[in-house]
């Protein structure tokens, strides 16, 4: 039954990934023999079921939230400050982005467009595929229905931040989503909390697998939050935030030792490796002995942390060789074949903590949101805050948080300082950045294909 299940589950990821990717030919030509038709797919609960973790299984591979070389956490960390590289410029790739030099034909900015929209297009067939179902069950309707809105939901989110104006595709008609036009960020948002306050009232609170790899309703108000703090609705954010926190299936963790080991009831929802034993992307990807050859934690995010913080130790490694000293993270220490205990987290509870105290600072309730800010501190070994500080010293002490809470994780610190209005700070430590580099370029080839993208982002 396990291995019927796996042929299953690759039987339909080709499925995904064919109509994702190849979706003009697939319109214009039979059926290809190794897709299954769309009325036999979702026939029945483990069949639909199947797909959607082939959803899941592409946004481990290759998605924004990745971990690896086409998440946001790496190239996010080295488009702002958290990140640094020793590879030369010129590439045409991520390093350009670390030098702040990219250009619309710049080769990530349109593989990360790209990815984002295979995915968003695999979403809409699966809820194409759920609407038109006759056999299913109105509740297994209604959880898939909000699973694939919530995760087309995440990966609009960041393709607005990321781009700005985007289109918007709600089907798979290749006729017309090649030339949609773009939205403005305002209709982007709006459309976002009505697609996220739909998805909410599905997903059921349960989690349907203990190990938390399915999005649930929690998840859901967190994506929601974000959204709504977007729109500066600090009250409606706080409520959602306030309901995940007074969940009995969430609880802080108070060992730092174990923030990213998948067993802990502070975790809301991440993402499973391929294969058992396998390490995550996170691990891979910035674990280096000696000198360093691709990329290390910034200068100044290390000095960031007070020699006193506990995240220096733990969060932090340093390599000294040939008299230099570097510093990677070791926030996720298991490497390849030697993998029990680690997943990648995409939200945990520590998020929600430090939200929730922006919504109060917002609404100038500071002595209620100190206790939720010193949560973290105190656990890293700082002197908690005083409930005295003002609104102005409680929000930098904020942005500090986050930023040594959550390095490398889904480009937090980004998105942060986008929403905060600080990127411009970032002259201070990237020679290069610009004004206008709070979005990037709309990919070059996108905009050859579809006139209706134009014009270019600002700048560029």
């Amino acid at each position: 039954m396990k291995n019927s299940i796996k042929q299953l589950i690759k039987t339909i990821l080709s499925f995904l990934s064919l109509t994702a990717i190849s979706c003009e030919k697939w319109i214009e030509t039979d059926f290809p023999t190794n897709q299954l038709p769309t009325e036999l797919v979702f026939e029945n609960e483990q069949t639909a079921d199947a797909t959607l973790a082939g959803l899941y299984a592409n946004l481990w591979n290759n998605s924004l939230i990745s971990g690896g070389q086409d998440g946001m956490g790496l190239l996010m960390g080295l488009y702002t400050d958290d990140i640094a590289t020793v590879i030369p410029a010129g590439s045409n790739g991520i390093v350009d982005l670390y030098y702040n030099q990219q250009i619309p034909t710049n080769l990530m900015v349109l593989t990360v467009w790209t990815n984002a929209y295979q995915h968003i297009y695999a979403a809409n067939s699966i809820l194409e595929g759920v609407g038109n179902s006759k056999s299913l069950s109105q509740v297994v309707k209604d959880r898939i229905t909000g699973e694939a809105l919530f995760i087309r939901s995440l990966l609009y989110l960041y393709l607005h931040q990321i781009y700005g104006d985007i289109p918007f595709a709600d089907t798979t008609d290749y006729k017309v989503n090649s030339k949609l036009s773009k939205l403005s960020g305002n209709d982007i948002l709006n459309r976002l909390e009505k697609d996220l306050s739909e998805a909410v009232g599905l997903l059921p609170s349960a989690y349907r697998s203990t190990e938390r790899i399915y999005s649930n309703k929690s998840a859901g108000y967190i994506l929601l939050a974000k959204v709504k703090m977007l729109l500066g609705k600090w009250t409606q954010a706080e409520v959602l935030l306030g309901a995940v926190m007074q969940s009995s299936d969430y609880s802080f963790q108070h060992d730092i030792t174990k923030v990213f080991q998948k067993n802990g009831s502070h975790i809301i929802w991440q993402l499973k490796p391929k294969n058992e034993g396998d390490a995550t992307k996170e691990a891979s990807l910035y674990n280096f002995s000696g000198i360093p050859t691709t990329y290390m934690l910034s200068t100044d995010l290390v000095n960031s942390f007070a020699d006193s913080d506990l995240r220096k130790q733990a969060y932090l490694s340093k390599e000294t060789a040939q008299g230099q000293v570097n510093y990677k993270s070791v926030k996720y220490k298991n490497l390849q074949g030697s993998n029990t205990t680690e997943y990648s987290v995409i939200y945990r509870l520590e998020e929600v903590y430090l939200m929730y105290a922006e919504t109060l600072i917002h609404q100038n309730r500071v002595v209620e949101a100190i206790p939720y800010l010193n949560k973290t501190r105190v656990r890293a070994g700082l002197d908690p805050l005083a409930q005295t500080i003002n609104q102005p010293i409680a929000m930098n002490e904020l942005m500090e948080e986050k930023r040594r809470e959550f390095f490398i994780e889904h480009g937090i610190r980004f998105f942060d300082l986008k929403r905060w209005g600080m990127l411009g700070e970032l002259m201070t430590v990237k020679p290069n950045w610009k004004a206008h580099y709070e979005r990037w370029p709309l990919p070059q080839q996108e905009m050859l294909l579809n006139s209706n993208l134009n014009p270019q982002n600002q700048g560029y």
